[in-house]
Order: C-alpha cells, then structure tokens, then sequence
C-alpha cells in the first residue's frame, strides 16, 4: 500500500521571513544604501553648519527647525519651514526607485515569480526593507543636523518632550512612504526615469502642497486633505504631543494597507516582467 505524499505550501510567516532575510542581505550588500545614509546627515550639516540663508536671512535660528518646524504646516511659506527630515523622504523615494528598478532590470523577479507566487510578498517585503532603510537615514540627518548645529553654534533650546515626539512620529512615517514609492514603482516597472522622477515629485510634496494652496485660497478647509496625503509628516512638529504620534501611526498604517493591497493587485492583473 503506498502512501501519498502530500506537499504544503509554507506559511505566510515563513514566505515573508525568507523574502526579508533575502531583501535585508542584498540592502546590507548594496553601496547604494550606505551612500544615502551619508548624503542623509551631510546634507542637513551643511545646510545649518553653513547658517543656511535665503534672502539674506538665517533660516535656522534654532538647531532643531533642521528637525521640524515650530508648529503643523499645512501651507508652506519659506523654504527653511519644509527644509528639514522631511527631506529623508525625497531621498528615501529615489533609493526605493532604485533598488526596485534593480529588480526587474537584472531578472530577480522573474526568478522571482517563477518560484515564489505570492505577489502580496513582494510588496510587504519591500514595504518593509525599504522602510527600515528610511527610518535609518532620519537617524543619520538627526546626527548630522546635530553635528552641523553644534559647529554653527545655533540655539539648542527646545521642549524635549515634543522634539522626541516629532522625531518618533516622522521615523514612524517611513512605513507610509515606504509603501507608497514601492507602490508608485510598481506602476512604473518598467520605466526606471519616470518611477525615480514619480517618487521625488511625491516626495517633496509639490503636489499636496499646491493643492493646500488651491483650498486655502478658495477658504475651504485644508486639514483633513493634509492630514491624510501629506499632514501626518509636516503635521510632527516641535510643538507635538501624543495626539501627533498617534495620528502619524494612524495614517502610516492606512498608507501601507491602502498602498500594498493596490500595489498587489496590479502586480496579480499585469505582466510583471
């Protein structure tokens, strides 16, 4: 009497720690990663070590306003009110651009899907990767931003509290935005310039920006259009509490479901190859 051998497919905690562990080998093994960690804290030294100016005046009287700006922005008014972690986001973006866009240009996820079906995988794993790796450039531009504000010898007054708060909540976005550039270059597989300039024109905000600009005009109110699209990020402020923190967990957690589950299902209804 012979037995029938029966073969189960592995677990969804098995499939995706077996993709993470290959997606954290090949970020830790990728010069790209550790570019960005340095341009991550350079950037922000030079720009308050330097005494960042616009229109001859000092932009940062306080080392922290590199971190955050004094209160939510819904409307931006100076450069110097943007100009600050929200900038790893830009990075980040362009970073997932090409790490994705390795991807498909050296046939890993042709590979890929030949022996490991699960589209769902692929978009968590990356989500995640992809968010460690933003989480640990706002680190580094915290570092840097320091460093740069201890040379230029900038006020160091602030609540701490509050500054802790604002840093956990944008560390805490990096999951959000993760999500949506390993989405937006899921759109744009196949067109490496176009998924890179996507995610950098996402990333500066340009687009939620103007349209705050549009309602704010028209008086209408701008809050929850801000809060949603972009305000979870401009919304950790030095005046954050944990209300921010929550909000930023909130709309962090919505971004990666809403962006994973749309990101699949193209993946399933295209041709990824």
């Amino acid at each position: 009497m012979t037995k029938e051998l029966k073969f189960e497919s592995p677990s969804f905690a098995k499939r995706i720690k077996s993709m993470l562990g290959v997606d954290f080998y090949r970020l830790f093994h990728t010069p790209l990663f550790y570019i960005f960690l340095a341009i991550s804290a350079i950037i922000p030294a030079m720009i308050i070590g330097s005494g960042g100016m616009e229109g001859g005046e000092q932009l940062y009287a306080n080392t922290w306003n590199i971190v955050a700006a004094n209160t939510p922005l819904y409307v931006i008014n100076t450069i110097g009110e943007y100009a600050n972690m929200n900038m790893v986001f830009i990075f980040g973006g362009i970073m997932v651009s090409i790490f994705i866009g390795h991807d498909y240009k050296s046939g890993y996820v042709k590979q890929l899907f030949t022996t490991h079906a699960k589209k769902q995988d692929y978009m968590i794993s990356k989500s995640l990767v992809c968010a460690f790796a933003m989480a640990c450039m706002c680190i580094m531009y915290l570092l840097g931003g320091v460093g740069g504000g201890l040379f230029a010898g900038t006020d160091m007054d602030v609540n701490v509290g509050s500054l802790v708060l604002a840093i956990i909540s944008k560390i805490v976005m990096s999951l959000g935005w993760a999500s949506l550039f390993t989405f937006l270059n899921i759109i744009f597989r196949r067109y490496f310039g176009i998924s890179v300039a996507s995610s950098f024109f996402f990333g500066t905000g340009i687009l939620i920006i103007g349209a705050a600009a549009i309602i704010e005009a028209l008086n209408l109110p701008n809050y929850v259009l801000n809060l949603f699209l972009y305000g979870s990020s401009v919304n950790a402020c030095l005046t954050s509490n944990i209300g921010t923190l929550i909000v930023c967990i909130l709309v962090s957690a919505m971004w990666t479901v809403i962006y994973n589950l749309v990101g699949t299902h193209i993946l399933n209804k295209s041709d990824v190859y």
